[in-house]
C-alpha cells in the first residue's frame, strides 16, 4: 500500500521509539489516518504504536485534543499553532511518549491566501523536548499532497526521536 521509502521511514521511527522505550500517538486531519496506517504497516508496530486520532471536520480540528477554540479562530484550523496543539494534545490524551500531528489543505478545494492548497503543517511533541513545527507547501493532486504529508510527518517524528 505504501512506497518502500515511507515504510522504511516508519520502521526507523518505530525502532527509535522502541529504543527510547516510548509509544507513539498520532493526530491527523488531512491525512485521515494515513500516518497511523503507514506506521502500523510495519511488522511489530503494535509494541510501539499506541493510538491515532483523526480530526477531520473543521470544528474537530479547531477544538480537538484540548486545543482552545480561540487558537483556531485567531490562526486558522490549518496553522502552526493548531498543529502544535494537536501534537501536544495527543500526548496529553494518551500514555504515549511522543506524538506527531498533521493539518493541511490537500485539495482540490480549501486553502486561502496565507495557506493555499498544498499547505501542510506537521508537528512532533515529546515529553522531554521542545515541540517541532514545520510548514510545507506541496504540489500535485490530493493523493500526492497527502503522501508527501505522511513523509513529512514521519521525518519530523524521526527527528524528535533522534
Amino acid at each position: 500500500m505504501f512506497p518502500d521509502e515511507l515504510l522504511q521511514q516508519a520502521a526507523t521511527a518505530l525502532d527509535l521509539a522502541r529504543a527510547r522505550n516510548v509509544r507513539i500517538a498520532t493526530a491527523e486531519t488531512c491525512t485521515a489516518g494515513l500516518v497511523s496506517s503507514c506506521l502500523t504497516s510495519v511488522p511489530g508496530a503494535s509494541k510501539v504504536f499506541e493510538r491515532g486520532f483523526v480530526l477531520y471536520h473543521d470544528s474537530a480540528k479547531a477544538t480537538g485534543l484540548g486545543v482552545p477554540e480561540s487558537i483556531a479562530r485567531m490562526h486558522g484550523a490549518v496553522s502552526a499553532e493548531v498543529t502544535r496543539g494537536l501534537a501536544e494534545g495527543a500526548l496529553a490524551h494518551s500514555t504515549a511518549g511522543v506524538a506527531v500531528a498533521v493539518t493541511g489543505y490537500a485539495g482540490p478545494g480549501g486553502g486561502n491566501a496565507k495557506n493555499p492548497v498544498g499547505t501542510v503543517y506537521v508537528a512532533a511533541a515529546r515529553k522531554d523536548a521542545d515541540t517541532i513545527v514545520e510548514r510545507h507547501l506541496f504540489s500535485g493532486d490530493r493523493d500526492a499532497v497527502r503522501t508527501q504529508a505522511v513523509k513529512a510527518a514521519l521525518v519530523v517524528l524521526v527527528r524528535i526521536l533522534s
